[in-house]
């Protein structure tokens, strides 16, 4: 805290109005690797609000409602990751992956726009289709490979989904989903219960 306000300090005469620090996080990472993490944020919030008057939190969209007009800027691509690009995720240990990534990304486009209002059976499969898209693009398979921990488990799980996304496919495009099938895929990973595969429709208005 004692070091946002020096930073604060420095910039205001230079940009002539109060300046704003942006502090990014990987929620994830505060009590994973960080087992107090969630205690510290909570403790600096608080003394961030009774301790001082000098700066206060605040979201970037409250910021530019505050001070509308900004110099517009182009971030260079960056990354958490080691040496701050993106050589974790896509280096030769790992750049097999994109290529089955971007043909199911290009299939689920093509199935949400054939199928804009599915309904039953075809559109639980659309669903899963959507689902196992996602769980594919995790990163965290790449990272796994890369960072060689659980590489078997993660190439396994990037396999699986690519696997169960192109079944899906191939069902609904032959017009035969295999109910008893699906129905053991969906219990197999519950995540994104509210996920609409309409999201993949570039002409779908939500």
């Amino acid at each position: 805290m004692t070091n946002r306000q020096a930073q604060a300090r420095h910039l205001y005469p230079s940009l002539g109005r109060e300046p704003i620090v942006l502090a990014p996080y990987d929620a994830e990472l505060f009590g994973h690797w960080w087992f107090e993490g969630p205690q510290f944020i909570y403790y600096l919030c608080k003394k961030l609000h009774y301790d001082q008057d000098e700066i206060e939190m605040i979201s970037p969209v409250d910021y530019l409602s505050i001070f509308p007009e900004n110099q517009r800027q182009t971030p260079s691509a960056s990354s958490w990751g080691a040496e701050g690009y993106n050589r974790v995720w896509i280096n030769r240990q790992t750049d097999w992956m994109y290529l089955h990534q971007q043909v199911a990304e290009t299939r689920m486009v093509e199935l949400a726009e054939r199928f804009p209002s599915a309904e039953g059976i075809l559109e639980r499969a659309l669903k899963q289709s959507a689902r196992e898209l996602l769980l594919a693009q995790s990163s965290d398979w790449a990272f796994i490979i890369t960072t060689g921990t659980m590489v078997q488990y993660a190439v396994k799980r990037f396999k699986d989904h690519i696997h169960r996304f192109t079944r899906l496919y191939d069902m609904i495009n032959k017009g035969i989903i295999e109910e008893t099938w699906l129905t053991d895929v969906e219990s197999k990973d519950t995540i994104f219960q509210e996920i609409d595969y309409r999201v993949f429709d570039p002409h779908w208005s939500g």
